[in-house]
């Protein structure tokens, strides 16, 4: 029954897709989204009630990588959302990425991490900065839910001091030879290929970075033990060893000298996709915490009633839409061509705050309930932790943020 309903949603989804260059970001209502985009929020929000919620304690417990729901993801669209239909992707815009990765987070964080790295930092910087044979190569099999993709900027000693990376990428005459480890790698023990940031040129510090698509079954590739995580636990997590890799010369991703830029430009994208999964998971666990409410009776009537239950609520309820107007904003910015980065970077830190603010009261509100694997709100505050720390800790987004406002003032505060 449930595959029915996904395959009508899927036949809902094709036809939005057709008509999506009608539709413009600037349709954007402050209260609503425009109707293309509300066929793919019940499409995703169908996939993820079905085919995720009922299996995301069982992929969390035993570190299962969903392949099967991956592979249906693939089929309605959602492993190319910014990918060009010439390549079979959807083609879509970032708004719609944030609408898939908030439904897809409300049924499993795990895959919408997998979702989120693989659209934005694989995916989406190979249709942005790939030539024509690299799209070929690298996207057609990755966007139908065949294979997924990873993405390497992290070090051992290097993480949000990006442009001290010590992986080396050396050029002789008809091959790069690459050298060093990176870290925090998602995806890594199902991908098929990686994008890797590496410094090429160190005299010339970031200017001297390049980003290159590296197959993971190259010679001298090897991974690291997979992580034993706290939280989203469908996604893997390893480091990458790079010893001699050999790749040929146009395994270069956009222009020599200027990796440091595709690095920045995903991981831009991948904040406001990483804001709209800490919405998913904070939106999920109101659902779950206003439920219990409801019908968990104490002195006599629900605790819906009590005053105290209710600032709680009324808390996790602002906080959640606060967050996601901030993050709507950010991928209009975006989708118009316009300077995003301080408002991804806002998106990102004040939702991912959020995730584990409404995480906490959700577990607070469900009292010994709340603690037990027998409800689902000790994994949402689980999950919820990591949104605060990957594509840049919480530090970091408060940093870039004051940085780029003082900047509109004509004031340095870096």
């Amino acid at each position: 029954m449930g595959t029915n309903v996904i395959m009508g949603s899927s036949t809902l989804f094709q036809a939005c897709v057709k008509s999506f260059p009608a539709i413009s970001t600037r349709c954007l209502s402050i209260t609503s989204l425009p109707e293309t985009h509300q066929m793919l929020q019940k499409t995703c929000r169908d996939f993820a009630q079905q085919e995720l919620k009922p299996i995301a304690a069982k992929l969390d417990k035993e570190h299962l990588f969903p392949a099967e729901q991956i592979k249906k993801l693939g089929d309605l669209g959602l492993m190319g959302v910014l990918v060009d239909e010439e390549y079979g992707g959807a083609g879509l815009d970032t708004l719609a990425l944030h609408v898939a990765m908030e439904e897809i987070a409300q049924g499993c964080g795990g895959t919408s991490t997998i979702l989120t790295v693989h659209n934005c930092l694989y995916a989406g910087l190979i249709n942005k900065f790939g030539n024509k044979k690299q799209k070929e190569t690298y996207l057609p099999s990755f966007v139908d839910g065949t294979n997924v993709g990873c993405f390497g900027i992290s070090e051992p000693g290097s993480g949000s001091d990006a442009a001290n990376m010590l992986t080396s990428a050396r050029k002789e005459s008809d091959h790069w030879v690459l050298n060093g480890t990176k870290s925090w790698i998602t995806n890594g023990y199902e991908a098929k290929a990686f994008v890797c940031i590496a410094q090429a040129d160190k005299s010339k510090k970031h200017k001297g970075i390049t980003a290159f698509i590296v197959p993971m079954d190259t010679p001298g590739l090897s991974l690291g033990k997979k992580e034993d995580k706290l939280g989203i636990r469908a996604s893997s997590t390893c480091n990458v060893i790079l010893e001699d890799v050999k790749i040929p010369l146009d395994s270069v991703l956009g222009k020599e000298g200027e990796g440091f830029k595709v690095g920045l430009t995903g991981i831009d994208c991948a904040r406001i996709g990483m804001a709209s999964q800490g919405i998913g998971i904070a939106q999920a666990s109101l659902d779950c915490a206003m439920e219990y409410a409801g019908k968990r009776i104490a002195f006599g009537a629900p605790i819906l009633k009590l005053q105290a239950v209710q600032q709680r609520l009324a808390k996790m309820a602002t906080r959640i839409e606060a967050s996601r107007l901030l993050t709507r904003k950010a991928a209009a910015l975006r989708d118009e061509g316009k300077p995003f980065t301080k408002n991804a970077s806002m998106a990102k830190w004040t939702a991912s705050e959020t995730a584990t603010f409404a995480a906490h009261n959700c577990i607070q509100l469900l009292g010994g309930m709340g603690y037990v694997s027998d409800m689902p709100a000790e994994r949402y505050y689980r999950d919820a932790r990591i949104v605060e720390i990957y594509a840049g800790p919480t530090d970091i987004q408060q940093l870039l943020v004051a940085h780029l406002t003082a900047q509109e003032y004509g004031l340095k505060a870096r």
